[in-house]
């Protein structure tokens, strides 16, 4: 199978990863990748996020198989003009990729499917958003309407600075911002493969958005991750794809855009039972390093039948029992200013560690081959 895989992160590094050790796999073209890629796949610069140059690269590589890594492309209906080519392509369209990229309609769509979530208040003006947040009180929870790349969302118990977010995402976008209701207990990530009809979960795992220690810190894209949960419930995949993700996938089935590729859905198990936070459109990071590192069967075979609408006929994912960790190390400033350029050294000492891997994010190298 010759797979097409957009991206440039420690996700699509990660997804190379369990790609490029499959059988199944014949070529790998990471497109742009990273120079952790690199060392497992062929790396072509284009980008992305434009439609034209992926079709032209998937047509002339003959492609079986294009897999979208990041939100930006999908929202700019890349995997549309793919499948237009006559090419399968995991990865919503444009129109069903708006269940991440606007959080209202996405709460739209949880309505009509009645799927369990925070009750919401979608504000347009500086009175609607003030209103919101003295309707739900302390904690506020204030999230931009658009893409943000897990950076948009403040949870914070100052009304000021809730205030303030939510003016900056007026400003910005859509000019929409959504307030809602505060959900307690702990957050889970599970990730459903769709092929439009049929949903298949993966493993769950929980990641870490505060940038330092004991959940201090600004919010950030995640900073690591963990699979499996022991504390979760056992059946939490088949409440998740029974309550939310089955739902969601014949909503928007019964509405002409049918939803295919992946659906994460990011939950919060609260004291009254299961609740949905935010829904993305393809493998979450940092999530996806720790549960593909955890995968025992095909990667190419499950998204290939998802991508071609055979997800029913292809056999379930497994599992090792062994437990994977993600740990992000980012450079200083992030998720701020951040200062680039500094040496990166230690990796091949760390892949000498039994069931250790590095993966790039966000990495380069110089003319003289040192990687930054």
């Amino acid at each position: 199978m010759k797979i097409l895989l957009l991206g440039s992160g420690a996700r699509e590094h990660a997804l190379a990863r369990a790609l490029a050790r499959d059988p199944q796999t014949s070529e790998l073209i990471v497109a742009p990748g990273n120079p952790g890629t690199s060392a497992i796949a062929t790396n072509l610069n284009i980008d992305p996020s434009v439609p034209e140059e992926v079709v032209a690269l998937a047509t002339q590589m003959k492609a079986d198989l294009v897999v979208v890594g990041p939100e930006a492309p999908l929202v700019a209906g890349v995997a549309d003009a793919v499948r237009d080519a006559g090419i399968p392509c995991f990865g919503p369209g444009a129109e069903a990729a708006r269940l991440e990229g606007s959080k209202a309609f996405a709460k739209e769509i949880m309505t009509a499917a009645g799927v369990p979530t925070a009750e919401a208040a979608v504000c347009t003006t500086e009175a609607e958003l003030s209103a919101a947040l003295d309707r739900f009180g302390a904690p506020y929870v204030v999230k931009e309407d658009g893409l943000a790349a897990g950076k948009g969302v403040v949870v914070t118990d100052e009304r000021p600075v809730a205030l303030a977010h939510g003016h900056a995402c007026l400003t910005r976008g859509s000019g929409r911002v959504v307030v809602e209701d505060y959900l307690d207990g702990p957050e889970a990530s599970v990730f459903c493969v769709c092929d439009g009809a049929t949903v298949r979960p993966l493993v769950p795992a929980q990641d870490f958005k505060r940038l330092l220690n004991d959940d201090a810190g600004p919010n950030t894209g995640g900073m690591g991750a963990y699979s499996p949960l022991s504390w979760a419930p056992a059946d939490l995949t088949e409440q998740v794809v029974r309550e939310v993700a089955q739902p969601v996938v014949d909503e928007m089935a019964r509405r002409g855009t049918s939803f295919i590729g992946l659906l994460y859905c990011g939950l919060a198990l609260t004291s009254r039972g299961l609740r949905v936070v935010e829904f993305n459109v393809r493998f979450g990071d940092p999530e996806t390093q720790a549960v593909l590192a955890r995968l025992t069967s095909s990667l190419p075979e499950l998204l290939h039948a998802a991508a071609t609408g055979r997800l029913a006929e292809a056999p379930e994912p497994t599992w090792s029992e062994q437990s994977a960790v993600d740990v992000v190390i980012a450079a200083p400033g992030y998720p701020g200013t951040v200062t680039t350029g500094g040496t990166i050294t230690g990796i091949e000492a760390a892949e000498e560690l039994d069931d250790v891997h590095v993966l790039h994010a966000g990495t380069g190298t110089t003319e003289r081959g040192e990687l930054v």
